[in-house]
């Protein structure tokens, strides 16, 4: 299999802009700046999440990785930026596209060789570059999700006796 990842997680990162697209483009701002619950993500602070680990997260560490370097921790909570009210949902969409192409230029410096090496992370100890790119694939898709549920919630709220069907996806109100 890890010869494989490489080939299973470029799919995924090249989708995920054009979900983000796809979603802003259709979706008006309002519902993309709703939030789901008093302690959840609206859909926008997840698209601002994947633009901040673009900048600061992914491709750093994967530099870091294939130089022989350490990398810090991130806290997205304290260190991250909230959404920018002078940008629209799509122009967000559209700055995490262009960050993304900047980033699947650093994952092409990847090998399969590559993929055993070894770094430390404060939190969790030691961690290999496979498990990095793993994890970037799959915080891709938690966030994207974790949006999409974001914006179901008006609907779920709203269908009814249907709404039984839903309670997997039914944000948790504190």
């Amino acid at each position: 299999m890890i010869g494989d990842i490489l080939d299973w997680v470029r799919p995924v990162l090249v989708d995920t802009p054009t979900r983000w697209k796809n979603l802003t483009e259709a979706l008006p701002a309002e519902l993309l700046m709703r939030r789901p619950a008093p302690s959840e993500w609206p859909a926008v602070d997840c698209l601002q999440h994947l633009v901040d680990t673009e900048r600061w997260v992914f491709p750093v560490r994967i530099k870091a990785f294939l130089s022989g370097q350490s990398f810090p921790a991130f806290d997205p909570d304290h260190e991250g930026t909230r959404p920018d009210a002078a940008l629209s949902p799509a122009a967000l969409a559209a700055e995490f596209a262009r960050l993304r192409l900047e980033s699947l230029n650093v994952l092409t410096t990847v090998t399969v060789s590559d993929l055993d090496k070894r770094n430390h992370y404060p939190e969790l100890g030691p961690v290999t570059l496979s498990e990095l790119i793993h994890e970037w694939a799959a915080h891709d898709l938690m966030h994207t999700v974790q949006a999409e549920r974001a914006v179901m919630q008006p609907f779920i709220a709203g269908s009814g006796p249907w709404r039984i069907y839903f309670t997997d996806h039914i944000a948790k109100q504190a």
